[in-house]
């Protein structure tokens, strides 16, 4: 009986950079697709306000709390949790 594991083609590595507020994810996530520009991105939502030289759409996309419960209602989001109440 044959490995199944043989016919499996990689499809590439899922990093996932985790940490509190501050603690420098987003300076390091910049790093990282400054040397490795073939590194695909995954951009979050969010319902606070931008800091400056923040983008949307680029760092975030910036929503309001109601079109954030829409995006959830219509099952938009891999998954989403409220944080700070």
């Amino acid at each position: 009986m044959a490995n199944q594991k043989e016919n499996v083609t990689p499809k590439g590595v899922l990093l996932v950079v985790s940490g509190p507020s501050g603690a420098g994810k987003g300076t390091i996530c910049q790093m990282l697709r400054d040397r490795l520009p073939d590194l695909g991105y995954s951009i979050s939502v969010t319902t606070r306000q931008p800091r400056n030289g923040e983008v949307d759409g680029v760092n975030y996309f910036f929503k309001t709390v109601p079109e954030v419960q829409d995006m959830i209602a219509k099952g938009e989001l891999l998954e989403y949790a409220e944080v700070y109440g």
